[in-house]
């Protein structure tokens, strides 16, 4: 059976290829689920006004993307954790300390799916995470980690106990 994909089928094709596939996939699951259509001579009139509405709405929703891009570009995101003497946090900051702290502070709602670093983040200093906006636009966010005042700045103004007055 051939059918003129509608969508991009993961492993089978991008929208509006026409591809050969077995009856019973095409009927039970791509033409039910509105991923294709038959191949016939009418639906190729058809799928190529499809196209050209797929392709403005995808240029509007990169541009869109490009856009967030450039905003995330220049947002700066300060975390202030609990860390010992070389710099190591005793937890870490991760994608959903990332994720929460864009919508809560900037607006931004991005799913923690989309944010890419290779491993939590568990060091004192400023780190740039990847930010996946749209499937061609990554923007580039940094990621500050602050030591945690300790209570050893307190004690040290505090007297000491029998010292002469």
């Amino acid at each position: 059976m051939e059918v003129i994909l509608k969508e991009d089928v993961e492993k089978l094709g991008k929208a509006g290829e026409k591809v050969k596939v077995k009856g019973g996939f095409g009927r039970n699951f791509l033409l039910p689920q509105g991923l294709a259509i038959e191949a016939t001579k009418g639906n190729l009139k058809v799928i190529e006004q499809h196209m050209v509405q797929r392709a403005k709405r995808l240029a509007a929703l990169k541009a869109d993307a490009v856009q967030m891009a450039e905003e995330l570009s220049k947002v700066r995101l300060v975390f202030v954790r609990k860390s010992g003497e070389e710099g190591k946090l005793f937890g870490s900051v991760t994608v959903t300390d990332i994720a929460k702290e864009l919508i809560g502070h900037r607006h931004f709602h991005i799913d923690k799916h989309k944010i890419h670093i290779d491993m939590p983040l568990k060091t004192v200093g400023e780190h740039k995470v990847e930010i996946k906006v749209h499937p061609e636009v990554t923007a580039t966010v940094t990621v500050e980690i602050q030591a945690e005042a300790e209570e050893k700045a307190l004690s040290e103004e505090a007297p000491v106990e029998g010292a002469a007055e």
